[in-house]
């Protein structure tokens, strides 16, 4: 177990020391603890995938927790979202915790810091809290409330609990050190009033614990041995160790690692709030969305998610990933498990004139060529009167043109070769029908006619095709950085959604379920969406074949 070839991240190696030192026994137990304050996205991801992957590795346990100490953001549908997005990402939790659980401990916690001289009531607005911690380069001064006595604290901070105060009137405060080169560290705030209802305890609590405070000595409470946490935590450290070791408590740790920055998109729960709320977005699951709702709905695999999480690495710096990186492993994966099926998206009728007009016959496809065997097979109706797609169709083509035209011959995929005789046109120029012929002693699989052609395209019978609407999506943001933008909103890529409220499919695509994916044949990978009835079939395309984003780049 502690002999892989592959080379260990940082983390791995401190855990692989304490296991050898023996510290905690040998024991490893990590947490993944969400606020529930919105929807996972996809750097939730790399934090679950990081958190229970170690507990896995080394035969551990992972909590979740979930960090409910602000009532006025935290809903019960964020958590019930959270525990679907981490068992669909293939994990399970060891216990199901809140903060909410520990407020009577964290309060007395606090009572125990006020005794001992290390935290006071403070009655000062924000305002003027925020103006006597000074600044980086000059130290805080005292309020007048610094030095009541303990006693006073003891009251005051138990009224506080009763309620006898109103929001913002008075705050409990860590008394450490004003003039310390680290912020956080200069009588941050331990306690809050919030006359607000809480999703879990209801009204019986109106003041709650910041997270600094909740944050560590929850972690302790549990017992967690790797306290795992992103960079921007780098400075609130020093604080989580302070509370720890003044409480005389178990000796959690805190590690930080990078956080997940992906390119054309925001992670800010503020700002995907922003566009849930503003309607930007059809919520929360949007397939726009980086949230992992939003992504399944689209159609990526957990598999992929867990892929992308373990490619991308845990690292000490921040940087910034290419989203082309997550939609490579969703086509890697894909490729290997989406069915192929045919679907035309801009059709234009294709009449075979020598092909009896009321014969039908059932031809078969493999439903997964890369996978030995095929993963089985479908049937597939075909007849005179076939859809195909308008652009596999020129009359004037230029060189290494393998499609169809006047003259030249494709195969049908899974059918046979076909020659283009003639075209029909309406008033206005436009191709309304194209007239082919077809050689009997073609047929895939059982072809003697001994031509080879360059081209195949696809094709659905018009008598047997079924209509669909289909939704081509793409990046939600067209520059690379939206979140660095004075209206990151300006930025919305006008193109991020296209519907096709016509497509035609192969009638096999009827049995199609949410979650499967499949392949339109040369144009891209497909699910049903999770919102489609029975009477209205919705694909959304998870993501196009080839990445068509870096042709663009390459133009610049």
């Amino acid at each position: 177990m502690l002999n892989d070839e592959k080379s260990l991240n940082f983390i791995e190696e401190i855990i692989e020391e304490d296991i050898r030192n023996e510290k905690h026994g040998g024991r490893v137990l990590t947490r993944f603890p969400p606020e529930p304050n919105g929807y996972l996205h996809i750097g939730h991801a790399k934090s679950i995938v990081l958190n229970f992957g170690l507990a896995q590795k080394y035969r551990g346990q992972t909590n979740l927790r979930f960090d409910d100490t602000n009532p006025v953001t935290e809903e019960t549908e964020y958590v019930e979202s959270i525990k679907n997005d981490i068992k669909w990402l293939g994990f399970q939790w060891t216990e199901e915790l809140y903060t909410s659980d520990y407020f009577e401990t964290l309060y007395n916690f606090a009572v125990k810091l006020i005794e001992k001289g290390l935290a006071y009531v403070d009655d000062s607005s924000s305002e003027e809290i925020a103006a006597s911690k000074g600044t980086p380069t000059e130290p805080g001064k005292p309020t007048p409330y610094r030095d009541r006595s303990i006693a006073e604290n003891l009251r005051l901070f138990a009224e506080m609990r009763d309620g006898k105060y109103a929001d913002g009137e008075k705050v409990l405060r860590a008394k450490i050190d004003l003039g310390n080169p680290n912020m956080h560290l200069r009588d941050p705030l331990l306690y809050r009033i919030k006359h607000a209802h809480h999703h879990r305890t209801g009204n019986k609590w109106c003041i709650y614990p910041m997270y600094d405070f909740a944050h560590g000595q929850s972690d302790s409470i549990e017992k967690i041995t790797h306290s795992i946490c992103t960079l921007e935590f780098v400075p609130h450290r020093p604080l989580y160790d302070w509370l720890i070791n003044q409480l005389e408590i178990f000796p959690s740790k805190q590690y930080e690692f990078a956080r997940l920055n992906l390119n054309y998109t925001v992670m800010s729960k503020r700002k995907l709030l922003q566009l849930v709320n503003e309607k930007y977005v059809d919520g929360w699951d949007d397939p726009r969305m980086p949230t992992l709702s939003g992504l399944r709905r689209r159609g990526y695999t957990p598999a992929s998610i867990r892929n992308f999480c373990e490619r991308i690495g845990v690292a000490k710096r921040e940087n910034i990933i290419d989203v082309g990186l997550l939609e490579f492993c969703i086509r890697e994966d894909l490729n290997q498990t989406a069915w192929r099926r045919m679907a035309v998206l801009d059709p234009v009728k294709l009449v075979i004139t020598n092909y009896p007009a009321e014969k039908t016959e059932t031809l078969t496809g493999e439903n997964n060529p890369e996978v030995e065997g095929g993963e089985g097979a479908r049937d597939i109706p075909f007849s005179r009167e076939l859809w195909i797609e308008r652009e596999d169709f020129m009359e004037n083509p230029p060189k290494k043109f393998f499609r169809l035209a006047p003259g030249l011959m494709v195969r049908l995929k899974h059918a046979y070769i076909i020659k283009c005789e003639d075209v029909v046109k309406d008033t206005e120029g436009n191709v309304t029908e194209i007239h082919c012929t077809y050689l009997p002693e073609s047929r895939s699989g059982d072809d003697t006619s001994g031509i080879k052609v360059k081209g195949t395209i696809h094709w659905v019978s018009v008598p047997h095709a079924k209509t669909v609407e289909v939704r081509l999506y793409d990046r939600l943001f067209n520059v690379e950085n939206p979140a660095a933008e004075e209206n990151f909103k300006a930025t919305i890529n006008p193109d991020s959604l296209q519907i096709i409220e016509n497509a035609y499919v192969e009638p096999d695509l009827l049995g199609a379920v949410p979650g499967k994916g499949y392949q339109f044949i040369r144009k891209g990978y497909f699910t049903l969406d999770t919102k489609s009835t029975p009477d209205k079939l919705v694909f959304n395309r998870t993501v196009t074949l080839r990445d068509t984003w870096a042709k663009e780049l390459q133009k610049d």
